[in-house]
């Protein structure tokens, strides 16, 4: 095999996925599939029902491929659930995952067949690269027809670079605020890595960067976009609890100087949301995730909220890629038309569809009208 040039993002390039194409998935049939383009942001926009969560679930399959615990997704998902109408319509799902650089193109590819009892297994696994310039591009497969990605294994540039993308994936979660919430939960100290799925060791994550030299500045920047939404609040409180310094909860202080110590569960479920989605975009560079994605973030939050969600989203999308599923008119008004992917239900083939706007086409439309305007005067498609 011969030795593989590989862009490692010198220069200050930094590799994108830039394109999903994807058949056979939940609501994605089999036969013609989807083509999903990516950008820095990209807003998925359609109704209940269209298919933006399974884009979403997709992303966290992906998380289960690279960490080896793909069986487990589907055991408890359910082999019906994951194929397009099930086994007896549905054999397979298959995807290309396209990266791209100012150097380089990747592609990954990848064959998860139906198998008794109940399972998906990896049928096929190809990695490709390109250097911009060249017309051939370079492949070779990696062994398939057992239960997991090689992915992770094999000792190939592309598949390292390839590998570190896809593990670098976060699908986050936060809306969960019930009293029995993780969030609200104590946090053993040390769950400081990174900034869990569901917020759930959201207030050890702060101590960390509170009490972390390099990390403090990142800290006091969360702390001020949390006061601009909720002007009362003056500042976590991030102490050990009192008899087990081995825990953290997440209390905080107004801004009144009052001595009295909140709690989370004295916090509206709207300010709990936005506290994690503003630790987890304005965390620092150094920590975040390569991708992240976001399903409804905007639920629960004032419209000020709002627009500061789209604000630190713009700023983060400098740093990491960024996907988000909503169907809020407010959320879609601080996007330009380039950052969405309509999302409808073809109701003839029962399936997805995704398709990219054309700015060019809407600019005489958008004179007159705001986005939000033009979707739900059913313009742009995504609408029931």
């Amino acid at each position: 095999m011969k030795t593989i040039e590989h862009n490692t993002n010198n220069n200050g390039t930094r590799m994108k996925l830039t394109l999903i194409d994807l058949k056979g998935f939940k609501a994605i049939d089999a036969h013609f599939g989807q083509k999903i383009p990516l950008g820095d942001v990209t807003i998925l926009l359609g109704a209940n029902g269209s298919g933006k969560s399974n884009v979403v679930s997709f992303f966290k399959m992906l998380n289960f491929l690279t960490t080896g615990a793909l069986q487990n997704y589907v055991g408890k998902q359910g082999v019906g659930q994951l194929l397009f109408y099930g086994p007896k319509v549905t054999e397979s799902i298959s995807f290309i995952l396209h990266f791209s650089s100012e150097k380089a193109t990747d592609t990954y590819e990848v064959k998860l067949s139906y198998g008794l009892p109940d399972r998906l297994f990896i049928s096929g696994e190809k990695v490709t690269f390109r250097k911009n310039g060249r017309e051939k591009p370079q492949e070779y497969y990696l062994e398939s027809g057992g239960a997991e990605s090689g992915l992770s294994k094999d000792e190939r540039q592309t598949s390292k670079v390839v590998y570190s993308l896809l593990s670098g994936i976060r699908a986050y979660h936060f809306h969960d605020t019930s009293d029995t919430a993780p969030i609200k939960d104590r946090r053993y100290v040390d769950d400081a890595k990174y900034l869990r799925h569901d917020g759930g060791n959201l207030a050890a994550f702060l101590k960390m960067l509170k009490e972390h030299d390099e990390y403090a500045r990142y800290y006091d920047r969360i702390v001020r976009h949390i006061q601009r939404v909720m002007p009362q609040f003056g500042d976590f409180s991030l102490e050990t609890l009192p008899g087990n310094d081995m825990y953290v909860r997440l209390n905080w202080t107004d801004v009144y100087g009052s001595e009295y110590l909140f709690g989370p569960d004295q916090i509206s479920d709207g300010s709990l949301r936005f506290m994690a989605l503003t630790t987890l975009l304005l965390q620092p560079p150094a920590l975040l995730p390569k991708f992240i994605i976001l399903d409804e973030p905007e639920l629960g939050l004032h419209p000020a909220a709002i627009a500061e969600l789209a604000g630190m989203i713009h700023t983060v999308a400098q740093k990491t890629q960024i996907l988000v599923a909503t169907q809020s008119t407010r959320f879609v008004d601080e996007f330009n038309s380039d950052d969405l992917v309509i999302v409808d239900r073809d109701e003839t083939n029962r399936c997805s569809v995704f398709k990219k706007l054309d700015a060019e086409q809407l600019q005489d439309w958008l004179k007159n009208y705001s986005l939000s305007e033009l979707w739900e005067k059913n313009v742009l498609g995504g609408q029931p």
